[in-house]
């Protein structure tokens, strides 16, 4: 297994920095604003947009009280905490291939409102829950590190209920670029992504998983107070000697992510899919 540059430093540094740990220590992901201008980019406020961006996912897969929902790539459990904190009598798993995150997400979160919490290691390619398990599966930011969005699309399919739905967020390739542009690239602080996936290809991955599209929503707009932010955290840093300092590949890496998001070159969709009932 490939370790992550990003959740290695955060591991290091968390317990060190308040601030890291109010915008990080939950959820591992950019954060949305319904109306970005108001975007304040104090701590509270991108805790509260990562926050957001978590429930505007699995309010795309439509969940329920007394459901059963797998979040894969759970991360340190955000996602999986917020929908205990919102949600009654619901089966929570969190999967992730990193036992390290795994064991934050276990001292983080206690189910509560008669809902039951476990958090498993696996692969999110060859998922490892019987057929028909879950009524949602859910993969917040994360797909674009997974060996084969093809192979874990199956496996989703494979794992969830009749009507079941899969929901998701990602980072997409604008149709203005030839996907041969991009595609699997090294980014330093953030490891291995796959970012050469457009929303054509989604829509053909859907078809031939036998999915059909729910939800298609392009929130670009809505993320792009997180640059900002990020880069506000790397200047605080920077003077404050006593916080453990930003690596310059952390700096490096967001900053191409911004200028091709900014250039609307790389967009960032919320994706909803149902398979047939």
């Amino acid at each position: 297994m490939k370790k992550l540059p990003y959740f290695d430093y955060l591991l290091a540094s968390l317990n060190e920095n308040n601030d890291l740990e109010k915008s990080f220590g939950r959820h591992v992901h950019w954060g949305y604003w319904e109306t970005p201008k108001l975007a304040t980019l104090s701590v509270d406020d991108f805790a509260q947009a990562a926050e957001n961006l978590s429930q505007l996912v699995f309010n795309a897969a439509d969940v329920k009280d007394g459901q059963s929902v797998l979040d894969v790539g759970c991360g340190f459990g955000g996602t999986i905490a917020s929908l205990n904190e919102t949600h009654r009598g619901l089966r929570l798993v969190g999967l992730n291939i990193d036992e390290r995150q795994l064991e934050r997400a276990r001292q983080q979160v206690e189910a509560i409102e008669n809902n039951t919490v476990e958090f498993q290691q696996g692969d999110a390619c060859a998922l490892p829950f019987a057929d028909n398990s879950f009524d949602v599966v859910l993969a917040v930011e994360c797909i674009f590190h997974f060996p084969s969005r093809e192979k874990f699309f199956n496996e989703a399919f494979r794992v969830l209920k009749p009507g079941g739905y899969l929901a998701l967020s990602d980072f997409v390739l604008s149709s203005l670029l030839p996907s041969r542009s991009l595609g699997k690239v090294n980014n330093g602080f953030f490891g291995d992504c796959d970012i050469g996936y457009t929303k054509e290809k989604y829509y053909a991955l859907a078809k031939e998983s036998n999915f059909s599209l729910c939800v298609d929503k392009d929130i670009t707009k809505n993320t792009l107070p997180t640059y900002n932010y990020l880069r506000s955290m790397f200047i605080k840093k920077d003077q404050n000697k006593s916080r453990p300092s930003s690596p310059m590949t952390a700096v490096l890496s967001t900053l191409a992510i911004e200028v091709v998001s900014r250039l609307n070159l790389l967009k960032y969709y919320v994706f909803s899919f149902q398979k047939p009932r």
